[in-house]
């Protein structure tokens, strides 16, 4: 292993303080009531997604420092950031009303099929059906549908506080496999599926199933865990109040999201679908709620700066 140079030994402890600082954002949270003439810096802090993006801005101005502008500036270059603007993108579509009710309208009506009482079968539909969707439409967009679905359905009304947390956790794990049953959905299988020849077929019969299995039986576990819960629990109904999406601005919802996914890798081009996309929701704002731009914002900043910070970290990540 050669010796690390010093912005590698620097990016290597800003990594490691980057994931302590995850672990202590409630402290900067306390610092802003406690300090409210700086309020707004301690909450910035205090947000997790913005972690990762602060230190590797602090790594940035290491490298200007010790090597000039024009090294950060090539080193910034030598990074792709695809993926949080993919991540950006697809998080804002997946989580617009046309999308999500389409999406809740399936998952009620496949839950009646299921002869099961209260929201028990609506429990078991949306946490195994959305993330094994997460093969087709990519993680971070289940990731999405499952966290509004849930939200509204379970999480806004009186459920308990463990109840909440272990299906979060659930939830997370059943997305993290849930899009392996194909070799372009998951991050970690798509880095090596095409070196190691793991097409459709060898994801379907080697893996796909058996984090299916997976999925069903933990959910099943978990459903089995708190069924008085979710039993007492009436189903959610469909809010009437929101004005139902015609069928045709639906379908052309689903084609940006289907038209993102594809070129997933070509970033001007599913960018550019985005910015299309934003000016159908413009039009058509009496079928819109608030679109997730602040939130998309942050994860794909969370992500830059992990693809920053991550990139100073070869010389003992490849060893170990």
């Amino acid at each position: 292993m050669l010796a690390p140079t010093h912005v590698q030994m620097i990016g290597a402890i800003l990594f490691a303080v980057a994931i302590i600082h995850t672990f202590s954002t409630k402290f900067f949270e306390r610092l802003a009531h406690a300090k409210p003439s700086h309020s707004g810096l301690w909450h910035l802090l205090g947000e997790v997604e913005v972690v990762f993006g602060f230190w590797a801005f602090v790594l940035m101005l290491v490298i200007f420092g010790l090597e000039g502008s024009k090294a950060a500036i090539d080193y910034i270059d030598s990074r792709n950031f695809t993926e949080p603007m993919f991540v950006f993108a697809i998080m804002v579509i997946a989580g617009t009303r046309p999308i999500i009710q389409t999406a809740m309208s399936t998952v009620r009506i496949a839950a009646n099929f299921l002869p099961l009482p209260g929201s028990l079968g609506l429990y078991v539909i949306v946490m195994i059906t959305v993330p094994l969707l997460g093969s087709f439409i990519t993680e971070p967009a289940a990731m999405t549908l499952a966290a509004l679905i849930i939200a509204e359905c379970f999480f806004s009304r009186p459920v308990s506080s463990h109840f909440k947390y272990a299906t979060l956790g659930l939830l997370f794990v059943n997305v993290s496999i849930g899009g392996t049953l194909t070799p372009f959905a998951a991050p970690p299988v798509l880095m090596v599926a095409g070196k190691w020849g793991w097409d459709m077929h060898f994801m379907m019969s080697m893996i796909g199933w058996k984090a299916a299995v997976a999925i069903s039986i933990s959910t099943l576990c978990m459903a089995a865990l708190f069924h008085r819960e979710l039993i007492t629990l009436p189903r959610s109904k469909p809010n009437n109040q929101t004005q139902k999406t015609p069928l045709v601005l639906s379908i052309v919802h689903f084609l940006f999201l289907a038209g993102v996914v594809i070129f997933a890798h070509h970033p001007a081009i599913f960018m550019g679908l985005f910015l299309f996309f934003l000016g159908i929701t413009q039009a058509y704002q009496q079928y819109q709620d608030r679109l997730i731009l602040r939130e998309g914002l942050l994860v794909a900043f969370f992500l830059a700066g992990l693809v920053v910070l991550g990139g100073q970290q070869q010389w003992w990540l490849q060893p170990a």
